[in-house]
């Protein structure tokens, strides 16, 4: 190990050559586990020998398993079996919890402490045991909250569970308890700043940040580190928890060493070169829920060369946008289905589309719905109480006249800017 960098264990600067034969030889019994416990890949990955699988060429040649199917997958597959569509590879009164992310899609969590493996990329931007870290991801159905929780517990460190929401509060409770570090999405962590300046109260003991669940461009990183905190990203999911996470010295993301990062072309499986961007995809080895080549809808690109922060691992260049209409709103996803299933409510036959911008910081969205009815602000409000229901975010109604719309198809339409 570098006597210039601190790293969470050895695992993040061994050879590359032996990382990549370590994480195959797991794959083969990986996929062993998967076929054998798990019914739904039992289906998938029918024919598959495990012990063929040794390099990525063989695992190119894999069946992709696509985010946007988990939905209809768990909706209609293996019913009256178990919530998650004979992906998982225990039973579900084994698991620890249960959560519910939008859509809605079904997320295991294991019992077995850092299940989500976040303990890392904590250590990566710069946390330590025996600090205090506010955590202001949201605990309520949804996995975020206790992601992070659980890596903070596993590095060592107390936790302050914020949750989201309750802004005067919060910064009261910083105030008095004076963590160190803060969790949660660089939007809410600039609005809790901007609460301690307007109210006269000193939460300068939070130097530290590890953020997710937004994009955090250069403009918002700027105004936080002005306002004394480091901040540092990391890309999860509640499917396969930590993916990549930036480090305390070093460009891009690097990869999470319990997982095997491929970047296909977009509606393909088909693996691009290093440096190109397309869909990041992903196999875990996870052995509860083994999701192989699966496939997040993200946009990234491999970074060349080794990070100047001596790990060795491939780094991503960060979010790069969606390889489909499935987009994430602070910190939730949106899908297609859900805007969708507001307008069936509604008996609409018109077309729509959810406008995804972002205002001073914030994710605003906009659902404009061609209407005969013309301008009814009622009907208006009503379609927005359903939108509110539907994805657990607020959002505007706009009623347009019939043929406003392009004939694009296109359901949701992601407009943000991030220089």
């Amino acid at each position: 190990m570098s006597d210039t960098f601190e790293y969470f264990d050895e695992l993040e600067t061994r050879d590359p050559d032996l990382r990549e034969q370590a994480q195959f030889d797991a794959l083969v019994e990986q996929i062993a586990n998967a076929k054998t416990n798990a019914p739904g890949y039992a289906e998938i990955l029918k024919g598959i020998e495990p012990a063929d699988v040794r390099d990525r060429a063989a695992l190119a040649r894999l069946p992709i398993v696509r985010k946007s199917e988990l939905i209809e997958r768990q909706k209609k597959l293996f019913a009256g079996h178990d919530p998650f569509g004979g992906l998982t590879a225990v039973k579900t009164g084994r698991l620890a919890r249960i959560f519910a992310s939008p859509g809605p899609i079904y997320d295991p969590e294991a019992m077995r402490p850092d299940y989500w493996r976040l303990a890392r990329a904590l250590f990566g931007a710069g946390f330590r045991r025996g600090d205090i870290i506010h955590n202001s991801f949201a605990y309520h159905l949804t996995p975020a909250g206790s992601m992070l929780e659980s890596g903070c517990h596993a590095l060592g460190c107390a936790v302050v569970p914020a949750g989201t929401g309750n802004t005067e509060l919060q910064v009261r409770t910083i105030a008095d308890v004076k963590p160190k570090g803060y969790t949660g999405t660089p939007s809410f962590l600039k609005i809790l700043l901007d609460k301690g300046r307007e109210l006269g109260v000193d939460i300068r003991t939070m130097k530290r940040a590890l953020v997710s669940g937004e994009a955090l461009p250069p403009s918002l990183r700027n105004d936080i580190k002005m306002m004394g905190v480091k901040v540092k990203q990391c890309y999860a999911s509640a499917d396969l928890g930590l993916i990549a996470y930036e480090t305390v010295v070093g460009e891009g993301m690097v990869a999470d060493e319990w997982i095997i990062v491929e970047i296909v072309r977009p509606g393909t499986g088909d693996p691009v070169p290093d440096g190109e961007a397309g869909e990041v995809v992903i196999t875990t080895l996870n052995p509860e829920y083994p999701l192989i080549r699966f496939a997040t809808g993200d946009l990234s690109a491999v970074m060349l060369g080794m990070s100047p922060c001596g790990r060795t691992n491939v780094r991503l260049k960060g979010w790069m946008g969606r390889a489909d209409q499935t987009t994430k709103v602070k910190g939730m996803f949106v899908h297609p289905g859900q805007i969708a299933e507001v307008m069936k409510r509604h008996k609409f036959a018109g077309r729509y589309r959810l406008v995804v911008d972002r205002v001073q910081d914030n994710d605003v969205m906009t659902l404009k719905c061609e209407s005969p009815a013309g301008r009814d602000e009622a009907l208006a409000a009503k379609i927005g109480d359903t939108l509110q229901a539907v994805t657990k975010m607020r959002g505007t109604v706009e009623l347009l006249p019939p043929g406003t719309l392009p004939n694009d198809g296109k359901v949701i339409e992601d407009i943000r800017s991030y220089d």
